[in-house]
C-alpha cells in the first residue's frame, strides 16, 4: 500500500472516530463525570477518615443563627449581582426587556443552574424559553448566555488572581506550590485580561481570518467586572461567615473559594457536588478541622443552592395570586414565571428526590425513634424508611417528566410526594423534611394547569445526563451511609436485624434497595432499542396528509406528495410532522402543518419518539414562529438562511422595479414563447414531454433526483400537481410544478427544468408568466425558497455559528453559490424571512445537517456521485 493510500486510510480511520465520539459524546462526558466524581468521593472518605458523624453534627448545632442570617443576606446580594448579568448581557447586545421579566428569569435560571448543573434542566435552556417569549431572536439569547459564561469565567480569574497575587505565601502553603510561581501565573492571567481590556477601550472589534469578535468597550467592561467580582466575593463570603474562628484571611479564602469553584466547574459534576468540597477541604484542612469545615459546607450548600430554589418556587406561588398579577408592572414577569414554573418544579423534584434518599441512609434522632416506638410497630417503620428511598427515585425519575410538562409525571410526582410526607412521619419525626414536601405539592397544585401534556412516564426513558445524576445521587449516598456508620464493623447478620435502635441495618437495606431500583432504570434506559425506526406512510396517512396539506397556507407541505417522507399525527389527526431519518438524526422539514394551535404539542410528540427511538431530534428551515415550542423542549435555534417572498398584490410588471423582467418575459414573446398552466386532470397528457425534458436537463448538468426537501420527477407525484409550461413551437422547452392550496395564502415551484434547445432567458420568462398568473388567480404571495447562509455576514458580535455562515456565504464559492442565489433572488425585491434549524447544541447542528445533506442527497453515494 502506498503512502498516500495509508494516509487516507489513517484520515478516514480518525474521522470516523471524530464522528463516533460526536454520536457517543454526552455518554462519554456521563462516564467521565461519574469517573471524576467517583475519585474525589473516595478521596472526600480518606481525608475524613478521624471525622465522626457525631462531630459533624456537633459542628452544625454551633453554627449561630446571626451566622445563618448573615449567610442568607450574602446570597441575596450574590443573587442580585447574578440578574445584572442578564441585564449587562441585553445592553451589550443591543436589545431591550422590561427588567421585572429579566430579574425573573436570571433569578430561575441562576436557581435552577446552579443546584443541577447539567443540560436538560440548565439555566441557558431557561433563557431560551423565557427571552424568546420576550422577543429575542435566537442569536441575541444565544449572545445572551455567551456573554454571562464568559463573563463569570473571566470574573473568576480576575478575581483570583487578584486574590492570589495579594496573598500568595499564604495561598501558597495551602495549596502547597512555590509562591514565586503563584504570584507569575496571577500576574501572567491579570497581564492578559488587561489586555483584553485595553484592546476593547473603544468596542474595538478583533478580526482574524474572516471572522470578527466585538470586545465590550470599557464601560462594559468595567461594570461587568465590578458585578463578577461582587458577586463572586458575596458567594464566598456566604460559606466564610459560616466557618468558624479560624486564622484564614478573607482575600486568602476568596482565592481558595474561587478555585474550588473553578474546579467544580471543569468536573462538569452536577452542581460541582463533591469536587468543590474537596478542594476546600484540601486547601482548608489545615487551618479548620475537618468536621466543623464538613458542617460549614452542608450549610453552604442548603443556603446557596437550596434556599434561591425555594424562594424561587415560593416566588412562583405567590404570582398566582390575582392581586400581585394585576399590579401594573409585575404582571408579565407573573406570566413569565408561569411559564417557567414546569422547569422549577422539575429541580425541586429531583432535589426532594436527593433529600429522600440521603435522609434514608442517615440515623434518626434518640428522642425520635422513643416516640415513635411507644406508638408505632416495628414493621412501620421500617418499612416507611425503606420505601422512602425509593420515593426519592421515584421523584427524580419524575423530574425529567416535569420538565417536558407531562401530566402523567405530575400524577406520578404528586402521589410519590404524598406518600413520602406521610412517611416523613412515620420513619421519623421529620418536619423539615415535611415541611418541603409540602410546598412541592402545592407548588404542583397550584400549577396543574402547566403540566399539560398527555403521556405516561412509563413510555420516557432516561438519557445519559440524568443516569449520570441518579449514580452521583446513589454514590454520594453511599459515601454518606460509610461516613456515617464508620465505627460500625460489617456483619452478614446486619441485613437481619430489625429493632428500633438498629440504624445501620436501615440505612444498609435502603440504599440496597435504591441500588438495586437505580440499576434496572438504567438497564431499561439503556437497553431500550437504539435504532428504532418507524415505517414509511400508509396510502390512508398519505391521503390525510394531503386533505391537511390542502385546507392550510403552507404550500412547501406539498412535498409531502412525494411519499418519502414519514408522518407524525397530532392526537386529533388534523395536524402532521413529516421528517427523514438518517444515521441518529430524526429531521423534521419545516413547520408542522394543520393547525397553529396543536403545533407545540406536535414539537412535544416528535422529540419524544425521537428520544425513544434513541434519535437526536432536528427541526430544518423553521420559521420564527415555532422557535418558541422547540425553546421549550430545550432545542436551541441556529439561523441557516433567509426565505424570499413576493407580496404578489404589489407585484407589477410593469413597474420600474421589474424592468428587467419585464424585459425577459417580452424578449420571450418575440422568440415565440408561449406560457400555459396545465391543471392536475390533464398532466398525465403530457407527460412524456415532461420526462423528456426532465431527463435532458440532469444529462446536461450531469445531476441526479434529489429528496426530501426538494421533490423529484416521479410520474405520480408530478401528475398531483399543476404544471407550468413553456412551449416553443408547440414543443415544451421548460416547465415547473407549481405547489399551492386551496386557501391561495402561498404558492411556490418544485421541479423547474427546460431543455437544452431553449432559448437564453427561457427560464426569466417562466418566472414572470407563474408570477403573473398567480397574481390574475388570486394568489397572496409567492414562495422564491431559500437563500442559504443570507443574513449572517454583517452581525456584530455574532455567536460562532453565524461568524462561520458569515465567511462561507462571502468566501465560500467553490462550495456553493451562496451568493450567486441570494442576488438571483434579489432581482424578484422580495421580503426576506429568516429560517432555523433547532437542535440541541451547536455540535447536533452540524451532525443534522450532515444528515440533511445524506436525506436529500439520497445517502452516502448520491452526495458523493452527486
Amino acid at each position: 500500500m502506498s503512502d498516500e493510500s495509508s494516509a487516507v486510510v489513517d484520515e478516514t480511520g480518525a474521522s470516523r472516530l471524530v464522528r463516533l465520539f460526536l454520536i457517543y459524546r454526552l455518554y462519554i462526558l456521563a462516564v467521565a463525570s461519574l469517573f471524576v466524581f467517583a475519585l474525589v468521593a473516595f478521596g472526600i472518605y480518606r481525608l475524613t477518615a478521624e471525622v465522626r458523624y457525631d462531630d459533624v453534627l456537633a459542628a452544625l448545632s454551633a453554627t449561630s443563627w446571626s451566622a445563618i442570617a448573615l449567610a442568607a443576606g450574602f446570597t441575596l446580594l450574590s443573587f442580585l449581582a447574578l440578574i445584572l448579568y442578564d441585564a449587562n448581557a441585553l445592553d451589550y447586545i443591543g436589545r431591550k426587556a422590561p427588567f421585572p421579566s429579566v430579574a425573573v428569569t436570571a433569578f430561575m435560571a441562576y436557581a435552577v443552574g446552579n443546584t443541577v448543573g447539567f443540560g436538560p434542566l440548565s439555566g441557558g435552556a431557561i433563557r431560551f424559553r423565557a427571552y424568546s417569549r420576550l422577543g429575542l431572536a435566537p442569536g441575541d439569547i444565544a449572545r445572551v448566555i455567551a456573554f454571562v459564561t464568559l463573563a463569570f469565567g473571566l470574573g473568576l480569574l480576575s478575581v483570583s488572581a487578584l486574590a492570589a497575587l495579594a496573598v500568595a505565601p499564604r495561598v501558597a502553603g495551602i495549596l502547597g506550590v512555590d509562591a514565586f510561581w503563584l504570584r507569575a501565573a496571577a500576574l501572567l492571567i491579570l497581564l492578559i485580561l488587561i489586555g483584553l481590556f485595553y484592546s476593547g477601550r473603544n468596542g474595538h472589534v478583533l478580526r482574524f481570518k474572516g471572522f470578527e469578535l466585538r470586545l465590550p468597550d470599557s464601560r462594559t467592561a468595567s461594570r461587568q467586572f465590578l458585578v463578577s467580582a461582587f458577586d463572586i466575593a458575596a458567594a464566598a463570603s456566604v460559606l466564610y461567615v459560616l466557618l468558624p474562628d479560624t486564622q484564614v484571611g478573607w482575600p486568602t479564602f476568596l482565592a481558595v473559594y474561587a478555585v474550588a469553584i473553578g474546579f467544580g466547574v471543569l468536573s462538569h459534576v452536577p452542581a460541582g457536588l463533591g469536587v468543590f468540597e474537596a478542594v476546600i477541604m484540601a486547601g482548608l484542612s489545615n487551618a479548620i478541622s475537618i468536621d466543623q469545615l464538613l458542617g460549614s459546607l452542608v450549610l453552604y450548600r442548603l443556603i446557596y443552592y437550596v434556599l434561591p430554589l425555594l424562594l424561587a418556587t415560593v416566588l412562583l406561588l405567590i404570582t398566582e395570586m390575582r392581586q400581585l398579577v394585576l399590579r401594573p408592572g409585575v404582571a408579565e414577569a407573573a406570566q413569565l414565571a408561569g411559564k417557567l414554573a414546569p422547569a422549577l418544579i422539575s429541580t425541586l423534584s429531583l432535589i426532594l428526590g436527593a433529600m429522600l434518599i440521603f435522609s434514608s441512609v442517615v440515623p434518626t434522632p434518640d428522642s425520635d425513634l422513643d416516640f415513635l416506638a411507644g406508638y408505632l410497630p416495628l414493621p412501620i417503620v421500617e418499612g416507611a424508611h425503606f420505601l422512602s428511598s425509593l420515593l426519592g427515585l421515584l421523584l427524580i425519575v419524575a423530574a425529567r417528566g416535569l420538565g417536558q410538562r407531562l401530566d402523567g409525571a405530575w400524577w406520578v410526582a404528586l402521589a410519590g410526594a404524598s406518600v413520602a410526607f406521610a412517611f416523613a412521619f412515620l420513619k421519623a419525626i421529620a418536619v423539615f423534611e415535611a415541611g418541603l414536601l409540602a410546598l412541592f405539592i402545592v407548588a404542583l397544585l397550584a400549577n396543574a394547569r402547566a403540566f399539560d401534556r398527555h403521556s405516561s412516564l412509563l413510555r420516557q426513558t432516561l438519557g445519559p445526563s440524568w443516569l449520570a445524576a441518579i449514580a452521583v445521587i446513589v454514590v454520594t449516598a453511599t459515601l454518606i451511609l460509610l461516613f456515617v456508620y464508620r465505627d460500625t464493623e460489617y456483619a452478614h447478620e446486619l441485613w437481619w436485624q430489625f429493632e428500633f435502635s438498629e440504624e445501620a441495618p436501615r440505612g444498609l437495606r435502603a440504599l440496597l434497595g435504591l441500588a438495586i431500583a437505580s440499576s434496572a432504570l438504567a438497564l431499561f434506559s439503556l437497553l431500550r432499542p437504539a435504532h428504532f425506526r418507524t415505517e414509511g406512510p400508509t396510502p390512508a396517512e398519505l391521503e390525510q396528509a394531503v386533505a391537511i396539506t390542502m385546507g392550510q397556507d403552507f404550500a412547501d407541505a406539498n412535498l409531502v406528495r412525494m411519499g418519502d417522507k414519514r408522518l407524525l399525527f397530532s392526537p386529533s389527526g388534523k395536524s402532521y410532522i413529516m421528517y427523514g431519518i438518517h444515521g441518529r438524526s430524526w429531521i423534521a422539514l419545516a413547520d408542522p402543518i394543520g393547525l397553529d394551535e396543536e403545533f407545540p404539542e406536535l414539537v412535544w410528540q416528535f422529540v419524544g419518539a425521537a428520544r425513544a427511538g434513541g434519535g437526536r431530534a432536528a427541526f430544518y428551515q423553521i420559521s420564527p414562529i415555532l422557535l418558541s415550542a422547540c425553546a421549550d423542549v430545550g432545542l436551541r435555534a441556529f439561523k441557516l438562511g433567509e426565505l424570499a417572498i413576493i407580496d404578489l398584490p404589489q407585484f407589477e410588471m410593469k413597474g420600474s422595479r421589474f424592468a428587467n423582467l419585464r424585459q425577459s418575459h417580452n424578449r420571450g414573446l418575440r422568440d415565440g414563447l408561449t406560457f400555459t398552466v396545465v391543471p392536475p386532470q390533464d398532466v398525465a397528457m403530457i407527460l412524456p414531454a415532461l420526462r423528456a425534458v426532465s431527463d435532458g436537463w440532469l444529462a446536461h448538468h450531469d445531476a441526479k433526483e434529489k429528496t426530501f426537501s426538494l421533490g423529484a420527477f416521479e410520474d405520480s407525484y408530478v401528475l398531483e400537481q399543476p404544471v407550468a409550461v413553456v412551449r416553443l413551437e408547440d414543443d415544451i422547452v421548460a416547465f415547473a410544478t407549481l405547489m399551492v392550496t386551496d386557501t391561495k395564502a402561498e404558492a411556490t415551484v418544485d421541479l423547474m427544468r427546460f431543455a437544452p434547445k431553449a432559448p437564453k432567458g427561457t427560464m426569466d420568462f417562466l418566472f414572470a408568466s407563474i408570477l403573473d398568473y398567480l397574481k390574475a388567480e388570486g394568489y397572496r404571495q409567492f414562495n422564491l425558497g431559500m437563500a442559504p447562509l443570507s443574513g449572517m455576514a454583517q452581525r456584530e458580535a455574532a455567536p460562532v455559528w453565524d461568524r462561520v455562515g458569515g465567511v462561507l456565504f462571502e468566501h465560500g464559492e467553490r462550495f456553493y453559490n451562496f451568493k450567486g442565489l441570494r442576488a438571483f433572488k434579489s432581482k424578484f425585491h422580495p421580503r426576506w424571512e429568516p429560517r432555523y434549524l433547532a437542535v440541541s447544541n451547536a455540535t447536533g447542528a452540524a451532525l443534522a445537517l450532515m444528515d440533511v445533506t445524506f436525506l436529500i442527497g439520497g445517502g452516502v453515494k448520491g452526495v458523493i456521485s452527486k
